[in-house]
Parts: structure tokens; C-alpha cells; sequence
């Protein structure tokens, strides 16, 4: 064995002593990941979960990743939502929760400027 490196068995020994339990998930294609604005999508993952004093943590390694902006899918609740505040339409509601990342204040607030002007 190399200076430096450790026997998985070894590894997997100590890991107990410590509480630790690590499972590999075979079966996981996809991991999935959504924020307000945007997704983050990994394909053909490695994903493990590791067990550590009732804690799991779930570890994602590997595979193809690409990020889907959601911020054109601004929804008709919330578009409905800054026209009734903003006292404009749902298209310009719409536009301006585009131009806002998907935040309603900031979309409210750039209507109401953009009208006293």
C-alpha cells in the first residue's frame, strides 16, 4: 500500500468507531436542486448519504450538471399580485418580475418609480 493512502476496510472500521455510516445510493439518476430563481439539475450522479450521530448528510458527486433559470416562469398569482399593487397591467407586472430576478418588492417598487416619472 502507498505512504499516505488507506485501506478501505481500515477506513470503513474507523468510520464506525466514530458512528459514522456511510451507504452508497445506486439507484439515484437524477439529483435536483431548486433555489427561487433558478435549478441546478445533475445527471447520472454518485450520491451517497453518510450517518453521523442521527444526522444524514447527503453527498452528491459526479455527473453532468446544468442550471434552468426560472425566472421567465414568474407565476400568474404573482403577476396578479405587483398589477394590483403597482396599479398596472399583468403584462407590465409580468416584464417587470422578469427584470427583477422573481422578486416582487423590487418589481412593485420599479412600477411605482417608473409611474411618478
Amino acid at each position: 500500500m502507498p505512504r499516505g493512502r488507506i485501506n478501505p476496510r481500515e477506513a470503513d472500521r474507523m468510520m464506525k468507531k466514530m458512528g459514522m455510516q456511510v451507504t452508497q445510493m445506486d439507484d439515484v439518476t437524477r439529483v435536483i436542486m431548486e433555489a427561487p430563481s433558478r435549478k441546478i439539475i445533475i445527471d447520472g450522479p454518485e450520491v451517497a448519504t453518510v450517518t453521523v450521530q442521527g444526522q444524514t448528510i447527503y453527498q452528491v458527486g459526479g455527473g453532468s450538471v446544468r442550471t434552468e433559470s426560472l425566472v421567465a416562469q414568474a407565476s400568474v398569482e404573482d403577476a396578479n399580485l405587483v398589477a394590483g399593487q403597482a396599479g398596472v397591467s399583468v403584462e407590465e407586472a409580468t416584464n417587470a418580475l422578469k427584470a427583477s430576478g422573481g422578486d416582487l418588492a423590487q418589481a412593485i417598487v420599479m412600477l411605482k418609480q417608473k409611474k411618478t416619472r
